[in-house]
């Protein structure tokens, strides 16, 4: 259901953070680094890790994105709802109209059946 360019847009974000990873050292030689008497060692760390820190906020700002898009708008709602109960009054009048017609055959049986009475008391 993705469009493409939705899904270039994901992938390219996770090959960001792929690209911001790879270069990561393990903790043992992060430690190392911490102790190392070059400064240059610290900036490259802390390069990746504000490198990742982008790609991650990259992805995140993405997938609320994709979240926003999957969720209908106020206007979209209320017309659904609408549209809903709509199709409930549709049916209730159906019901409605149903019984009344039930009611009216039930009336000109019983008046059928009075006539009948009548007519047959009168004869008596």
């Amino acid at each position: 259901m993705q469009s493409p360019a939705s899904r270039d847009d994901m992938i390219a974000c996770v090959m960001a953070l792929e690209a911001a990873l790879l270069p990561c050292l393990p903790a043992r030689e992060l430690q190392a680094i911490d102790r190392s008497a070059h400064p240059y060692h610290q900036i490259d760390v802390e390069r990746h890790a504000r490198d990742f820190m982008e790609a991650a906020k990259k992805l995140q700002l993405y997938l609320i994105g994709l979240q926003r898009e999957d969720l209908p708008s106020k206007p979209d709602m209320l017309r659904k709802e609408i549209a809903k109960m709509e199709e409930e009054l549709k049916t209730k009048t159906e019901l409605i109209s149903k019984q009344e017609r039930l009611i009216q055959e039930w009336r000109k049986e019983l008046k059928d059946q009075l006539d009948k009475h009548n007519m047959e008391l009168e004869r008596v």
